[in-house]
């Protein structure tokens, strides 16, 4: 009888540690050039929406914010590259405003909205969570979206969404970053490791397939791999 509450209580203990924020492994200097790149990029987006529309669009700033902390925050991200904040945005803009249009009471329309920008953003390889602020604020961002209707799409959010991109790819490669991050196909790729069995890009790639989503591709994931055993082989020597 007593083993049950102590099983029960374990397990209690465990799910709520998890619930504490752990460190996230990053050094200084990529805090540094994050916070600084996601500074310049929403002024200068700011400032160009503000001079070829005639106003600074307050109601954009919130989604624009978001999609800059993955494009400098996580350059890396399959969800940070520069299609998935053009594309992700520009078709979840079409789909909130598409919705609003069609269904006039806004609460089933924001989740409407947020379904279908999901579903199409999964279908054209451009999931860019930021999205899902763009489709409710086509819904509910009030008379001076609604008046814009499809234009919406096109200014601010397509507009703002390739300055910041674009600004990305500057930024990032001036920083020494690889961006857009993906290796092209003809680029060298890690090589196996050297396990017992070793695994390859195939073997990663199902392993990814077989759970949740990660956000990570197969090409850094054993490129991180190869990192830890090196470490481990020197630390290994220096023993």
């Amino acid at each position: 009888m007593d083993e049950q509450p102590k099983s029960w209580l374990r397990r209690t203990r465990i799910f709520l540690s998890r619930l504490w924020p752990h460190p996230l492994a990053v050094g200084k200097k990529q805090i540094f050039l994050a916070s600084l790149g996601a500074g310049i990029g929403l002024v200068l987006t700011s400032l160009l929406s503000h001079w070829m529309l005639g106003e600074l669009n307050l109601w954009f700033v919130a989604p624009v914010g978001a999609s800059a902390v993955l494009l400098f925050g996580v350059p890396a991200s399959p969800l940070a590259q520069p299609w998935s904040v053009v594309g992700g945005n520009a078709l979840s803009a079409f789909a909130g405003v598409t919705v609003s249009l069609l269904i006039p009471n806004p609460a089933l329309a924001c989740g409407v909205a947020a379904c279908l920008a999901i579903v199409l953003m999964f279908q054209l390889r451009c999931l860019h969570p930021p999205g899902g602020a763009v489709a409710l604020t086509a819904v509910i961002g009030g008379p001076a979206v609604q008046h814009l209707g499809y234009q919406f799409v096109l200014t601010p959010v397509l507009l703002n969404s390739a300055t910041l991109a674009l600004l990305a790819i500057i930024f990032n490669n001036l920083s020494g970053r690889r961006y857009p991050h993906p290796l092209a196909p003809e680029e060298v790729k890690p090589q196996p490791l050297s396990l017992p069995i070793p695994l390859t890009r195939t073997d990663l790639h199902e392993a990814l397939q077989s759970g949740e989503l990660l956000d990570i591709d197969e090409d850094d994931l054993q490129a991180l791999l190869q990192r830890a055993e090196q470490i481990a082989e020197r630390r290994l020597l220096n023993s």
